[in-house]
């Protein structure tokens, strides 16, 4: 952010006590981030009547625009001028990079809210400690006294530090609570035997724990969370985070206590508690903090020092979406609702795990789900509960697998079918068999392009002729994180040559501005929020066709799929890269290289 030059105010160098609004308004006046006009506008509405609100929170809320941009002055923007004006670091708290634990062990709670600070981080030599009264320091001396720690003061927002402060006590509570309840890291490959101590296991049940699992839930929901981990190590249990793609790690447990909160959930997802010898699946459905419906996935596994459990999110938000939000560009999603608005043949989803091959299927379903239509799935598991499908899930512990699933299907007077995976020749064949007699068939499989899924299903088995009869077209998919709106830079580096000479033969046409991430608060200094698919879109046309049969090579398929409109997975990225919305090393790392 950019500020005028500082003109001291004589006031300032003397100043103690409380920030005043008059006093704030005067400064802001000074340093030429407000026009006069708006300080007097600011000031009589603000002279109207008495407030408690922080003169910072007070400011923010008369919507007063920055002189230099008329870009309004928000709560943040105008604690990160006070910071730069009193010679303050500006700190802007990320949930996810403060070791609650520890800090809450520098002060009590009752003192944070009295003296409405909060630590946010702690070593064995400094407490660092966020305020947002930077004339107020009565309580450093008595709080390095009581730490024996050097304090570092930093500023940060009023709203954080209240809205914190409550959260991290709350939280360390609950850990203490449930700890003290009694710890056993049973389970674990090495047992340590302590003589003299309790070894009664935590209730799944107890106050502290149901609380700490409310927590972990709300704050996996508000963090823009896909996956949560919960992980036994030797000498704690560590909770990490899955966002856009990266694992972050959030808390450190005492064994006990994330043992206790592994039971607690599977208890809610109907597994077997007392099981943990073998892996094990379940799902939840709770409420995200909008009061929108939420579906988890659970899957234990026995490790070295426990049981470890992942929780996959499937947002609402995320669930079910339009083609544009997908990341569909106009070409591909033309050619994609052309396909699916077919009566009948086979659409293959392909792209590694965690791809986005479940959300691009389960959108396009929904877009497809009338009241004409039956359309039925068969998946390992049921990703998402969705009313308007009837879903099934295959159990192969009762020889109930996908190829059993649609053959019971096809008895069920469906329209649209989708299978979650083919997996072998008796689903294939099954799949085959279906879109022959008049079904629109979804399926995925796993295979790096488009053009390779046409071999995979010879490999199986599946006879050329067949190929040609059935498959209707392969969408080949990746995800690479998108850049954030709010830091990224103007690339002057990468040039369109550049481009070119990485997605040879093919050129970059239309427009043409490449950022660079940066890194802000928002996006937790990454530069990147989010994650936007890229897509490879095969159609199979009567000239593809002719390349199918018992000599085709994937030089031929892939070149005939080009013919055809085919744009390969690294050009749509790099057509991304010059719409500026990503960069040129994800879209290299997340897509397979032109041959």
């Amino acid at each position: 952010m950019k500020i005028a030059p500082i003109k001291v105010a004589p006031a300032q160098a003397d100043y103690q006590g409380p920030l005043d609004w008059r006093m704030l308004l005067q400064w802001l006046l000074i340093d030429g981030v407000i026009s006069k006009e708006v300080a007097e506008r600011t000031t009589a509405r603000c002279a109207q009547a008495e407030s408690a609100q922080h003169p910072l929170v007070r400011l923010a809320a008369v919507s007063m625009a920055r002189s230099s941009d008329q870009k309004p002055l928000d709560v943040e923007m105008l604690t990160q001028w006070l910071a730069q004006r009193v010679g303050l670091h500006y700190f802007r708290i990320d949930a996810l990079k403060v070791d609650v634990g520890k800090v809450a062990d520098a002060m009590s709670a009752a003192y944070a809210e009295r003296h409405r600070i909060l630590p946010v981080a702690a070593s064995s030599t400094e407490v660092t400690v966020a305020t947002a009264e930077p004339f107020i320091t009565d309580w450093v001396q008595e709080v390095e006294r009581q730490s024996r720690r050097t304090v570092r003061r930093v500023l940060a927002s009023p709203q954080e530090i209240l809205r914190y402060t409550a959260e991290f006590y709350s939280l360390a509570k609950s850990v203490r609570a449930a700890n003290k309840a009694g710890a056993n890291n049973g389970g674990s490959f090495e047992q340590l035997v302590e003589l003299g101590r309790s070894n009664r296991q935590l209730d799944a049940n107890d106050q502290g724990v149901v609380q700490v699992v409310d927590w972990l839930w709300q704050y996996a929901f508000d963090q823009r969370a896909s996956d949560i981990h919960l992980e036994p190590r030797r000498e704690q249990g560590v909770i990490r985070f899955r966002i856009d793609g990266v694992l972050h790690p959030v808390y450190q447990m005492p064994m006990g206590v994330l043992s206790a909160m592994t039971a607690r959930i599977k208890l809610l997802g109907r597994i077997d508690v007392i099981e943990k010898r073998r892996p094990q699946d379940g799902r939840i459905k709770t409420r995200n903090p909008r009061g929108e419906e939420v579906e988890m996935r659970l899957s234990t596994l026995p490790t070295a020092f426990g049981e470890k459990m992942v929780m996959r999110i499937f947002d609402p938000d995320n669930a079910v979406k339009d083609l544009d939000a997908l990341g569909f560009s106009s070409h591909d999603a033309q050619r994609w609702e052309s396909l699916v608005k077919r009566p009948h043949g086979i659409i293959l989803v392909t792209g590694p795990t965690g791809s986005g091959k479940t959300t691009t299927l389960y959108s396009t379903l929904k877009r497809v789900a009338t009241e004409e239509v039956n359309v039925s799935t068969v998946e390992d598991p049921i990703e998402m509960i969705e009313p308007t499908f009837n879903q099934t899930q295959v159990q192969p512990q009762i020889d109930f697998t996908f190829a059993q699933g649609l053959r019971a299907l096809m008895r069920q007077d469906p329209d649209i079918i989708m299978v979650g995976e083919i997996r072998d020749q008796e689903t294939a064949d099954m799949a085959v068999q279906a879109a022959l007699t008049g079904h629109l068939v979804f399926s995925t499989l796993h295979t790096n392009d488009a053009p390779s899924a046409v071999v995979r299903l010879m490999e199986l088995g599946i006879a050329p002729y067949l190929i040609n009869a059935t498959l209707l077209g392969v969408l080949a998919q990746r995800l690479v994180r998108t850049l954030c709106q709010r830091c990224r830079v103007r690339d002057e580096t990468t040039t369109r040559e550049m481009l070119g000479e990485i997605v040879k033969p093919w050129s970059i046409s239309g427009g043409y501005k490449p950022y660079k991430p940066v890194g802000c608060v928002d996006c937790r200094m990454t530069g990147f929020m989010g994650r936007m698919g890229l897509y490879e879109l095969l159609e199979v046309t009567e000239a593809f066709k002719a390349k199918v049969n018992k000599q085709a090579d994937m030089d031929s398929l892939r070149k005939q799929a080009v013919s055809d409109g085919m744009r390969p997975l690294r050009l749509a990225g790099a057509l991304r890269v010059a719409q500026g919305l990503t960069v040129m090393d994800e879209v290299l790392l997340s897509t397979p290289p032109l041959e």
